[in-house]
């Protein structure tokens, strides 16, 4: 009969510790991209973008409470920024950090892909199960795309103060009603307005064609970073009016969720994200079993 033994403290650490070690360089890992061919991709149009909208309306109806839960924090975080705006005495950055939830969408949406992706094969697709993809070789490629588009987001609201500093800066306003007023009614607030609009395209465009299929892609297969960006690329210079389409759809759609105060996020952040993996679908060739 094998006697039972009680594993010495420091050997059962040291073990976990290896754990970790392997997970942290599973993630280091999938980053690089091992083979550099790119998944073959296809040309999308309207009907492609409509099917894929009906297809995340119907994902989301049908995980309704788990993508709700999933998605929660979303709207809060955009709620809290919101106050820190106002208490900060940044009123001028209100709108661009609403905007740039358009930039930073893709990395909100990452467990809604594998929703359904498992919904897609017929799996259990539950907030659970999907998060717990995102380990390993998924998880560092995740995140270092993540922290490309929190980049953009960045440099887009030191561009967008850049623009109020040199229109109706560089004094910051105290209340909001003063600075619409001023916004609406003055040439300087005029020249904002436009400039801010332009140079938000920009962004919105950069951040577009780095992210529309790219992340799906990581989560469907181990391409890594390298290969995700360059397949995304591709997608939008194969289809450049497709991609402005959902470009616009996606940014009229979070534009309209966030009001009243951000709740509406709730729904049109988790069928956007449902939509995106139906449109990779549409627009990138499944790779070989």
């Amino acid at each position: 009969m094998a006697r039972e033994t009680i594993g010495n403290p420091l050997s059962w650490s040291a073990q976990r510790l290896a754990g970790v070690g392997r997970g942290f360089g599973a993630a280091v890992d999938g980053i690089g991209s091992h083979d550099l061919s790119r998944p073959e991709v296809r040309r999308i149009g309207t009907a492609d973008l409509r099917w894929a909208l009906r297809k995340g309306v119907e994902d989301f109806a049908a995980l309704r409470s788990d993508v709700i839960v999933a998605v929660v924090l979303y709207p809060v975080i955009g709620f809290v920024l919101a106050v820190w705006a106002f208490n900060a005495g940044q009123i001028h950055l209100l709108f661009p950090l609403m905007a740039g939830f358009t930039l930073v969408g893709p990395v909100a949406a990452v467990g809604l892909y594998e929703m359904s992706r498992r919904r897609e094969l017929g799996l259990e697709a539950d907030w659970g199960a999907a998060f717990a993809r995102l380990a390993g070789p998924v998880l560092g490629p995740v995140l270092a795309l993540g922290l490309g588009l929190l980049a953009v987001f960045v440099a887009w609201l030191f561009a967008a103060h850049l623009i109020f500093a040199a229109t109706l800066g560089p004094e910051p306003y105290r209340s909001l009603g003063a600075f619409l007023r001023d916004t609406l009614t003055t040439g300087p607030g005029w020249a904002m307005i436009v400039a801010g609009m332009g140079v938000g395209a920009v962004f919105a465009a950069v951040a577009l064609c780095l992210s529309l299929v790219s992340f799906p892609l990581l989560i469907d297969r181990p391409v890594g970073v390298p290969v995700a960006l360059a397949t995304s690329l591709e997608v939008v210079r194969r289809n450049p009016g497709a991609a402005a389409r959902w470009g616009l759809l996606v940014a009229v759609a979070l534009a309209v969720g966030m009001i009243p105060f951000f709740v509406g996020l709730v729904v049109v952040l988790p069928v956007l994200g449902h939509a995106t993996w139906h449109l990779y679908r549409r627009a990138v060739v499944p790779g070989r079993a």
